[in-house]
């Protein structure tokens, strides 16, 4: 059986860092034998998730599909003031919409997180926030996450990193979800 890893994560400026990071991160889970969806930028620009309104957005109805349907998720938000973006949160708080499943929100699903920030502070403290929601949608962080300082990393289009060790981290966390899929599938 084909594990499926859905990616979220970006900003609404098309071919952000945060997205390439992410991009990098999904190779990883490809090279472990995933099938892999990335879900970013204007498919993330969501209206403001509210639980009293039934119906949702065409993007909003797919992120919750594709989440319903996934077997690990990997997770990159920028640091916007030392946590994460209205953006990638927003996005998360669809999640919601799984809470009747018979897997409840990202219930039993490893969970790969990445903080991509301009400075150190604000790129963990972000990979600290991201592992916090992970934890209370149920789903599982991996062992290792990301912090990644935009600073002193840069990532080319589709996800290639000038920093080796960093593009080492992202591939390890995109396979570490398809390992803990593989064992829960």
């Amino acid at each position: 059986m084909t594990v499926t890893v859905v990616g979220i994560g970006g900003s609404v400026r098309p071919d952000s860092q945060s997205e390439r990071a992410l991009h990098a991160a999904l190779e990883g889970a490809r090279e472990a034998g995933a099938k892999v969806r990335a879900i970013t930028g204007a498919d993330l620009a969501l209206p403001f998730y509210d639980p009293h309104v039934a119906e949702r957005s065409t993007h909003a109805s797919e992120l919750v599909e594709a989440l319903r349907g996934a077997d690990g998720v990997l997770i990159a938000s920028p640091g916007y003031h030392g946590t994460v973006s209205g953006l990638v949160k927003n996005a998360l708080d669809y999640v919601e919409d799984l809470r009747e499943d018979s897997r409840p929100y990202l219930d039993g699903r490893a969970v790969g997180c990445i903080g991509i920030a301009y400075g150190w502070q604000a790129s963990v403290t972000t990979l600290q926030a991201l592992r916090s929601v992970v934890h209370a949608l149920r789903g599982w962080p991996t062992s290792l996450g990301g912090a990644v300082n935009s600073a002193e990393t840069r990532f080319r289009a589709g996800g290639e990193c000038d920093d080796e060790k960093v593009a080492n981290t992202l591939r390890t966390i995109g396979r570490q979800v398809v390992e803990f899929a593989e064992q829960r599938v």
